[in-house]
């Protein structure tokens, strides 16, 4: 590690994460636009978006399965290239299918960040992995949070959505150039055995936290990509409301070191399902200001999941070595994908069914998103079920975990 330029590499990693989110408050934003532009539905914006979740699957397998081999410099490039190859693509689309290859490129990219620099950070930063992935994941929402207030500026100066794509190309460039030249670890503090990364990701606690991945990826990322339909006729912006929501998350995972050692990451997951489920359940019932106070509880509900999750992997089943880490979140963003058309498809009908009664678009379109953020609010009802189960065995569970902060 003597020759590596740990800081420089870390900083490559949350700007390349930067890019990955705001692909997805970017895309977030664009929906009404695009409704306009091709006359899309909530069904096939769920299609849409839900590409770069197969994407993002297809690259963390992938860069999981050759990661012991090649390392991360080479999957860290083929992020770069997809994303620049993705956002061009979108730039230029002028009907559904070109939108739904882009979007798969974009997911690709986004995956392939994942699989090199989650593997890449616990190597480098062996003893406290998971407050460090933590540090790391701050910039998704710190992202979101970015790309979200860009959006809302780009939006009231009349820009197109696809100048707002564009943006993200600079950010790209950025993390091209910090990996150029740069020397990368190749798994020296991770297991790093195929065979035995395989052998190990077939046991009952690994399939157990996958069920898990589905259900707290799908809550945070499956309500955050229909904010503005979710949240479109609340009465409160819903770029705004994303960016108050991913800020927040962005603070507490930066801060996550001191929770993390306290509670563990086992008490910080059954907490925040806790937390979440009220949340939803809030959301469901919110207009006006209100929404603002049940977003807010919201994102500290879901603000420790994602790195949590995998930091939870890297500690208590450090055998699956960088190949864990990589399914883990390949299968959250797997089954994400597979809740968009789902979550477009109960608002088309939430909405039908509101206008078939005689209460006018506006309103069917708040009862809509309430009624399917009522909907969503059963997942983490089922968390605090499994996370409880968790919390029950946490003693034995520690006899398994390495070494910590």
């Amino acid at each position: 590690m003597k020759d590596i330029n740990k800081n420089r590499l870390f900083l490559a990693s949350c700007v390349a994460l930067i890019v990955t989110a705001m692909t997805f408050a970017l895309r977030a934003g664009i929906m009404e636009e695009l409704i306009v532009d091709f006359g899309f539905n909530d069904t096939q914006l769920g299609w849409m978006n839900s590409m770069a979740f197969y994407g993002f699957p297809v690259a963390m397998i992938i860069g999981g399965l050759i990661y012991p081999k090649v390392g991360p410099k080479p999957i860290l490039w083929v992020a770069f290239v997809c994303h620049l190859l993705g956002l061009v693509l979108t730039i230029v689309a002028k009907s559904f299918v070109p939108l739904l290859v882009s979007t798969f490129f974009v997911g690709l990219a986004n995956g392939a960040v994942e699989a090199a620099c989650n593997p890449l950070i616990a190597d480098m930063y062996t003893t406290n992995r998971t407050t460090m992935l933590n540090k790391f994941h701050v910039w998704f929402p710190g992202g979101i949070v970015i790309g979200a207030l860009l959006g809302q500026l780009m939006g009231s100066l009349s820009w197109s959505w696809q100048l707002q794509i564009a943006i993200m190309i600079i950010p790209t460039l950025i993390y091209g150039y910090l990996i150029l030249g740069q020397k990368f670890p190749k798994a020296e503090n991770i297991e790093s055995d195929l065979s035995m990364n395989i052998k190990s990701m077939f046991t009952p606690l690994f399939l157990f936290m996958l069920i898990c991945m589905g259900l707290t990826a799908t809550t945070e990322l499956g309500t955050g990509q229909f904010i503005e339909r979710l949240l479109g006729a609340a009465g409160a912006p819903p770029l705004i409301i994303l960016a108050i929501v991913t800020g927040l998350m962005a603070v507490g995972r930066y801060f996550a070191g001191p929770i993390i050692h306290k509670l563990n990451p086992i008490g910080v997951l059954l907490i925040s399902s806790v937390v979440a489920t009220l949340a939803l359940f809030l959301l469901s019932q919110a207009t006006g200001g209100m929404v603002y106070v049940a977003a807010i509880l919201f994102s500290l509900g879901v603000m420790y999941f994602w790195p949590t999750m995998v930091g939870f992997i890297s500690e208590y089943r450090h055998k699956t070595g960088a190949l864990g880490m990589s399914i883990i979140g390949g299968f959250g963003m797997l089954i994400t994908g597979v809740s968009l058309p789902l979550i477009g498809n109960t608002l088309d009908a939430e909405r039908t069914a509101a206008l078939e009664s005689g209460v006018d678009e506006q309103a069917a379109d708040l009862v809509a998103g309430q009624a399917t953020l009522g909907n969503i609010m059963w997942l983490p009802v089922i968390l605090i079920v499994l996370f409880g189960i968790l919390f029950a065995m946490r003693n034995k569970l520690e006899e398994k975990r390495i070494k910590h902060d």
